[in-house]
Order: C-alpha cells, then sequence, then structure tokens
C-alpha cells in the first residue's frame, strides 16, 4: 500500500520554509513535462510530422538530464517525502526512452514490421522492472532503454529497415546481458555538470540538424554529433574500470 502524500502543511511543520517546498514541487512539475511533449510527440508522430516529434524527443531529454540534478539540489526526497520522484521519472522515461521512439520508427520506416518494434518494448520492460537495473554503485545494468537515441540516429541518416532491425535486435539482447553503462544523473558532481552540458550541446547540435538540414549536411553535422554517444560509451567504460580498481 502506498504512502500518504505529504501536504504543505506537514513539510511546513517539519521545518522547511514555503518556498523551497513550492521549488520542490516545481522540479517535480519540470519532470512530469516530459509526459506531457511525450503526448505531443506522439499526436506529432501520427500526423506524419517527424521534426516535430524528433525536436519534441530532444526536448525531453534536455528535461531528463537536468530534472535529476535539480532535485538533489533542492532535496525533493527530503522536503516531500510522500511524493515518489523516482516512480514518476521511470514512468516518463518509458514512455520517452520506449514508447515514443518505437511508435517513431516504426511510423518513419525505420523499421519494416510492428513485431520488430515489440522487441525493444518487451525488453524494456523487462529491463525496468529489475530491482538490480541501477546498481548501488549508480550504474545501469544491461543496455539503458536508450531507444530515443536510435530513433533518432536512424531517422535522421536514413538508414534501411534492414539496418534499423538488426540494430534494434542487437540492442534489445543487450538489455539482458549484464554490462554496466553510465547512470549520467548519478555522476560525481564534477564529471554530472560537464556531462549534462555535453548533453544539452549535443541536443542544440541535433536540432540544428533537424531545422536547417540542408545548411549543416554539407558539414556532416549530424554524423559528427555521434561523438556524443560514443563519449558516453567511453565514460561508462572508464567509470567501470574505476570502480574495479577501488578496493
Amino acid at each position: 500500500m502506498s504512502k500518504p502524500a505529504v501536504s504543505a502543511r506537514e513539510s511546513v511543520a517539519a521545518g522547511f520554509s514555503p518556498a523551497r517546498i513550492a521549488l520542490a514541487w516545481g522540479v517535480h512539475l519540470f519532470t512530469a513535462l516530459g509526459a506531457v511533449l511525450a503526448a505531443v510527440a506522439l499526436v506529432a508522430i501520427g500526423e506524419g510530422d517527424f521534426r516535430t516529434a524528433a525536436i519534441l524527443m530532444l526536448a525531453t531529454l534536455v528535461i531528463d538530464s537536468a530534472d535529476g540534478t535539480m532535485a538533489r539540489a533542492v532535496g525533493v526526497r527530503e522536503v516531500l517525502p510522500g511524493f515518489d520522484g523516482r516512480r514518476l521519472d521511470d514512468i516518463i522515461d518509458f514512455l520517452n526512452y520506449v514508447i515514443v521512439p518505437v511508435v517513431f520508427m516504426l511510423a518513419a520506416g525505420s523499421l519494416p514490421h510492428w513485431s520488430i518494434g515489440a522487441l525493444p518494448v518487451l525488453a524494456s520492460c523487462y529491463g525496468f522492472s529489475q530491482v538490480a537495473a541501477k546498481t548501488n554503485d549508480n550504474f545501469f545494468l544491461g543496455f539503458p532503454s536508450y531507444w530515443n537515441f536510435v530513433a533518432l540516429y536512424a531517422w535522421g541518416l536514413g538508414v534501411s529497415p534492414a539496418i534499423g532491425t538488426l540494430t534494434v535486435v542487437a540492442l534489445s539482447i543487450l538489455v539482458f546481458v549484464p554490462l554496466r553503462y553510465a547512470y549520467p544523473s548519478m555522476l560525481p558532481p564534477r564529471q554530472r555538470w560537464f556531462n549534462a552540458a555535453v548533453a544539452v550541446l549535443w541536443a542544440v547540435v541535433f536540432a540544428v540538424c533537424l531545422l536547417v538540414p540542408e545548411r549543416v549536411a554539407r558539414f556532416h553535422l549530424l554524423e559528427l554529433s555521434l561523438a556524443y554517444p560514443v563519449y558516453y560509451l567511453i565514460l561508462s567504460w572508464r567509470l567501470v574500470r574505476r570502480s574495479h580498481s577501488i578496493p
């Protein structure tokens, strides 16, 4: 049975100022905006407006990159202990990292059939439900269902359904392989801020590629932006090595 929500009056009684309580609720509202953007993105996909849907997907990535750091800065868990921000985050992540991108790939023709799209959805249901999906030393265990990145690049680079299928099948299998991947919002403070800045820069670059593709195509900017996923994999590898070297 879930715990009853803590009211604003109870939070004040616990010694928190109205301003801090408002900030805590504001952080949760900021996170919840990701669900609103997901709904609008699904409408855009249904209308065949893939560019708008892609921009909305980028916006949800920016929200997800920032809300964890904001939550810790405000101390939302202490201020509003009756509201489960992690559950909210998981719900919205499943929408934006799994459902929206899979629908996007199917509608955009990056995948040939809904049965292929079922693979990442089922694999992610397993991944999200694992107790050890996020390890005690702050890693994701198994491929962390970054299907939004897959969908954006598959569409942006115009990959064939065959390549899209091979990619989705391989990554769906990796959900079950217990490799460790960096948990960006749980990095050490200096790395966390640097990673957030890099993620925002990547989102801006990708948005420019979407808005003015004819001007950036000759510079291969979209291909160069693949440096960010490569950076993430290298960061994960280095952090795993460091964690194993600590006695």
